[in-house]
């Protein structure tokens, strides 16, 4: 049945929510009053338990030159939730109301090449919840029934409203075959912390994390890092002799965006080795290619999660003891949101959890 109202906790119907939205054009997000969404046939309201700021929702934030082209203001920002279902739409199976769930931030068309094909994440036509349309951070978000993902309740909420950030470091660690593989992560962000995380259940043989923030490398050590870098006082050649590697890294996941960074890891690859890039640069990048084709080596962008190939195999590694809940540092009530994004922008944090609902 579709529903346009939620019931309030006296009982009472309401049609207006608590929302986080970036109004207009400039710096900063305001707290409001906002609709709450009508889903139509084909979707499901979720009513919002917790949410977790992105890096993305950092970018709307301050308003760079990303954000100013791509945000259409008045917009509700937010992608990464957990919540139990409110209504369904005339159209939807396989949901009940109350159900636990999450939700795939990507929609895409269903019907190119790619899409047809399986491959949903790679459609040429991907929309992002919180990006292109009223996202999660509010009190209720609508979204189709196609992108959402019955939650295990046995996996604590904290960690279920990071799955679509911990679902990108698991497509983008799971690339190649970690198994006894020397592998070298650059950027301690949460998502390359979470991935230090999953090398090492895959397998890895030695984790190298590098960074220059001394909290997020921190972070890395308590995430499974077998050594975390500071690159501005280490070199991952006194990395590689600690470790007693021969011939280099075998596997590479880029997570910070630094053209530094990527030359670097370029430069201590395994003859052969395989690169994954996860991490998006603010400006152009030059590599060397001689290096790259002398060496056989095989860059390979990353974008999002297999649907759902990625949500399964994050949801089976929890079950089986992967531990993410060290990068969770911080929580706050939704009406603190400010303090989370201050945080942020310091760097001083790792995943930042906004609580909207018991």
């Amino acid at each position: 049945m579709l529903c346009g109202l939620a019931v309030g906790e006296k009982g009472v119907n309401v049609t207006n929510m608590q929302a986080i939205m970036k109004k207009e054009a400039g710096p900063g997000l305001v707290l409001k009053r906002a609709r709450i969404p009508k889903p139509d046939n084909n979707d499901v309201l979720i009513k919002v338990l917790k949410t977790s700021i992105c890096g993305t929702d950092l970018h709307i934030y301050n308003w760079d030159a990303w954000a100013a082209k791509t945000i259409k203001a008045p917009m509700i920002i937010g992608h990464e939730f957990v919540g139990r279902i409110h209504s369904l739409g005339a159209n939807v199976q396989g949901f009940q109301e109350g159900d636990l769930v999450t939700g795939e931030g990507h929609l895409v068309c269903g019907h190119c090449r790619n899409c047809l094909a399986g491959r949903r994440h790679l459609c040429k036509d991907t929309v992002g919840v919180g990006v292109h349309r009223d996202g999660a951070f509010a009190e209720y978000v609508s979204i189709p029934a196609s992108n959402v993902w019955h939650a295990d309740s046995t996996i604590p909420t904290n960690v279920l409203s990071c799955f679509d950030p911990l679902g990108n470091a698991v497509h983008t660690a799971l690339t190649y075959d970690l198994v006894g593989e020397d592998v070298l992560i650059t950027g301690a962000g949460p998502i390359g912390c979470m991935a230090a995380a999953i090398a090492k259940h895959a397998g890895a043989r030695h984790v190298v994390v590098t960074d220059i923030n001394p909290y997020r490398l921190d972070l890395a050590r308590q995430m499974g890092a077998t050594l975390a870098v500071d690159v501005r006082t280490e070199s991952l050649k006194d990395a590689e002799k600690l470790l007693d590697m021969k011939e280099g890294f075998d596997v590479g996941l880029e997570m910070s965006g630094s053209p530094l960074a990527l030359q670097g890891m370029i430069e201590a690859m395994f003859h052969g080795g395989k690169i994954a890039l996860l991490g998006l640069p603010s400006k152009d990048i030059t590599i060397d290619l001689n290096t790259i084709i002398f060496n056989g080596l095989t860059l390979k962008g990353i974008y999002g999660r297999k649907m759902y190939e990625t949500w399964y195999k994050t949801a089976v590694m929890l079950k089986a003891g992967l531990d993410i809940e060290p990068v969770i540092t911080h929580r706050f009530h939704y009406t603190e949101f400010e303090k989370g994004f201050e945080l942020m922008k310091k760097g001083q944090c790792g995943k930042v959890i906004l609580v909207w609902s018991k």
